[in-house]
């Protein structure tokens, strides 16, 4: 589900199909790069669905975008993110049920037991200021895996405010939280993902304002 083309490419989220994954949660595949071993899920949780016990061959970051899941590090609520590093072995739970955006990197393994494996992270995004980059757009700086050129950003664009044309050295997922912002490819809404591929070059603008969560490989010049 990779592109070749240096054009973003636009995934409206409500066009791609729910599948049963295991009794009581259902996800909808948004994006996969089988050479990275990379992928998007948007999964939901029915009240009292879980997740056994499993391993974290890769890492995963997951965005709640409503109600909440837990596991042995506590509650991950709407609007927060929490990072599963590389050996982390934890079980998922939801009692009222949850909504979340999951960015994969590997896979899982079932196990037996935890053990002295990495303990799950949670980062209360409230907590975190917002930055000014540039006129109108501010950022949360969330997460940051500098060796691996990796991060999470929650970015807040004003009404009007553009990012002038730039090439992604690297690729970038974006996530739109609420409002709209659009490139040479089109317009992004409330609750879509854009994908940029290593090499993309465009414009981002936004006529009403957005707020957008963005994982990023890599960086971008000025073009």
């Amino acid at each position: 589900m990779t592109s070749s083309s240096a054009a973003s490419r636009i995934i409206p989220v409500g066009d791609v199909p729910w599948e049963d994954a295991r009794p009581g949660v259902r996800h909808k595949r948004l994006w996969s790069d089988p050479a990275t071993a990379r992928r998007a899920i948007l999964a939901r949780y029915e009240p009292g669905a879980d997740l056994p016990l499993h391993r974290h061959v890769g890492d995963e970051l997951v965005f709640v975008l409503e109600g909440a899941i837990a596991d042995a590090s506590g509650a991950l609520t709407a609007g927060n993110l929490g990072y599963r590093p590389k050996g982390c072995v934890h079980a998922v739970s939801s009692k009222n049920g949850a909504t979340v955006l999951a960015i994969v990197t590997g896979g899982v393994e079932p196990v037996a037991e935890r053990g002295s494996a990495p303990a799950s992270q949670i980062f209360t995004v409230s907590d975190i200021p917002w930055v000014d980059t540039r006129p109108g757009v501010r950022q949360k700086r969330i997460w940051d895996d500098a060796a691996g050129e990796r991060r999470a950003i929650l970015a807040r664009f004003e009404p009007g405010a553009t990012l002038p044309p730039h090439r992604h050295v690297g690729d970038e997922l974006i996530f739109l939280v609420e409002g709209a912002n659009a490139d040479e490819s089109g317009v992004v809404v409330t609750g879509d993902v854009n994908y940029r591929p290593n090499g993309c070059v465009h414009t981002v603008t936004t006529r009403n304002g957005a707020t957008v969560l963005a994982v990023v490989w890599g960086r971008t010049e000025p073009v």
